[in-house]
C-alpha cells in the first residue's frame, strides 16, 4: 500500500478531536474560482473532523481586493479566526503591531521543521525567531500553459519554448485565436514580466534586481530584452477582453487562446474541466527555457484572539492543514505541490511531476512577495497594468520606471 492510500484511508477514520470544545471559526481566503472553491473544500472538511466548523469567508476578487479587507478587519478588531496570505511579507506589519498569533508551541508539537520542504516556507513564516504562519502549499508561477487543440486548428506544433511559442503567434491569429490569454488585473501582468524575467533572464539576473536591487543591472541591456519580450507579450495578448485569471484559463481551456502565463494554480481549472495534461493541454515550466520555480503559495496566519474556544480551534485547524492526509487532497485539487516532504504523491498528474522534478533538484529561488515589500509590489504592479493596458508606452520608458522602484526597494 502506497502512503498516499494509506494517508486518504487514515482520513476516513479520523475522530473528532476537542468535540466538547467545539467551536465555529470564520476562515478568510480569496479561493473562488472552481477549481479553488474544490480544494478549499478539502481544508474545511479536515477542520470539521476535528469536532470543530469551519465558518467560510471568501472574499472574490483575488488577493489584491482581499488582502486590504482582511488587514482593515484585524486593524479595526474585528478578527477572523484565521486568514489566508501568500509566503512572505504581506503579514509582517500586522505581527510587529502583535496582533497576530505566534504558532512556534504548535509547530514545535508537529515538528514543522523537520518535515516542510523547502525550509524557506517556514523561514518567510519566522520573524524573530517566532513562527507566526502555517503554511499549505508551494504555488509557482512559472508556467506557460498550453492550448492543444489550438494549435491544431491553427496547423502548427505545440510550442516547447517560449521563443516557438512567440513565432506561432501568427498562424494563431489567422485562425482567430488569441495568441495569449491574459486578464485585466494589475498583479497578473506584473506575474507574466515576472515570469518573463527569470525563465528568460535566468537566475542570477532575478535574484540581482530582486534580491539585491541592482539599479544598475536593472537599467542594462540584460533587462531591455525582457521588456522587448514583454512587449511580445503586450502585443499576443491584446485581444484577451477578461478581467480574472480563471476566465483567461478558460479561453485556454476553450481552445480560444492558445496559451496563457499563470500559476500552477490554473491545473484545478484544467482538472474542473475534466482535461488531461500532456493529451488537452500542455505545459512548460520555466516556458521551456529556464526551469526555475519561485517556491510561492499560501499560508494561514492566525490573528490574536481573547475567546479561549476560539483560540483551542485555531490550534486545531493549524495541525490540520499540515496533517499528511489534508496536504494530498488539497493540492491535488488545487494544482500546487504540497509543503511536506514526506507524502507521497502517486497521483500526481504529468505537470504536476514535472514541478515535483524540479523541486526535487533544487532548481527554486525566493518568490517576489518574500523578496520585496507589499508596497514595491504595488507600484510594480501599477506599471504592469499600465503597460500592458497602452498601446503607446515605450519598452523603453517602462525600464525606466520600473528600475527607479527596484533602486527605491528595501
Amino acid at each position: 500500500m502506497t502512503r498516499f492510500r494509506a494517508a486518504i484511508l487514515a482520513a476516513g477514520v479520523v475522530l473528532p478531536l476537542g468535540a466538547a470544545h467545539a467551536t465555529d471559526l470564520e476562515v478568510t481566503h480569496w479561493w473562488t474560482s472552481g477549481g479553488e472553491a474544490a480544494a478549499v473544500a478539502e481544508l474545511a472538511k479536515a477542520f470539521d473532523a476535528t469536532g470543530n466548523k469551519w465558518v467560510d469567508g471568501a472574499i472574490a476578487g483575488s488577493g489584491g481586493t482581499a488582502r486590504p479587507i482582511m488587514i482593515s478587519r484585524i486593524t479595526g478588531g474585528d478578527p477572523m479566526g484565521a486568514t489566508q496570505f501568500n509566503h512572505g511579507r504581506q503579514a509582517e506589519e500586522l505581527v510587529q503591531a502583535g496582533l497576530m498569533r505566534d504558532l512556534t508551541d504548535v509547530a514545535t508539537a508537529e515538528k514543522w521543521k523537520e518535515v516542510i520542504r523547502p525550509a524557506s516556507l517556514l523561514d518567510a513564516c519566522t520573524i524573530d525567531g517566532k513562527i507566526y504562519c502555517a503554511p499549505v502549499n508551494i504555488h509557482s508561477w512559472q508556467w506557460l500553459w498550453l492550448s492543444n487543440a489550438a494549435f491544431k486548428t491553427a496547423g502548427v506544433e505545440v510550442p516547447k519554448t517560449w521563443d516557438e511559442y512567440v513565432a506561432a503567434a501568427p498562424a494563431l491569429e489567422k485562425a482567430g485565436i488569441v495568441p495569449l490569454a491574459l486578464g485585466g488585473q494589475a498583479w497578473q501582468s506584473a506575474g507574466l514580466f515576472d515570469v518573463l524575467l527569470i525563465s528568460l533572464g535566468g537566475k542570477d539576473l532575478y535574484l540581482k534586481v530582486y534580491k539585491d536591487k541592482d539599479g544598475e543591472t536593472a537599467t542594462g541591456p540584460e533587462i531591455a530584452k525582457i521588456f522587448k519580450a514583454a512587449d511580445d507579450a503586450r502585443k499576443m495578448a491584446k485581444g484577451s477582453n477578461v478581467q480574472d485569471w480563471n476566465q483567461a484559463t478558460n479561453l485556454v481551456i476553450t481552445g480560444k487562446a492558445g496559451g496563457q502565463v499563470m500559476g500552477d494554480w490554473a491545473q484545478g481549472e484544467f482538472q474542473l474541466a475534466n482535461q488531461k495534461a500532456g493529451t488537452d493541454y500542455s505545459c512548460l515550466p520555466g516556458l521551456g527555457m529556464n526551469g526555475f520555480l519561485a517556491t510561492a503559495g499560501d499560508a494561514f496566519y492566525f490573528p490574536l484572539l481573547k475567546d479561549e474556544d476560539k483560540s483551542k480551534a485555531q490550534e486545531a485547524l493549524a495541525k490540520s492543514l499540515l496533517d499528511p492526509a489534508t496536504q494530498v487532497a488539497f493540492n491535488l485539487k488545487k494544482g500546487s505541490l504540497p509543503v511536506r516532504g514526506d507524502v507521497d504523491l502517486n497521483a500526481a498528474n504529468d505537470c504536476m511531476k514535472k514541478g515535483l522534478d524540479i523541486l526535487a533538484k533544487g532548481d527554486v529561488v525566493q518568490g517576489t512577495d518574500e523578496l520585496l515589500s507589499a508596497d514595491i509590489q504595488k507600484q510594480k504592479e501599477d506599471l504592469f497594468s499600465e503597460f500592458f493596458a497602452s498601446t503607446t508606452m515605450t519598452v523603453e520608458d517602462a525600464q525606466k520606471r520600473w528600475a527607479g522602484i527596484i533602486a527605491s526597494a528595501e
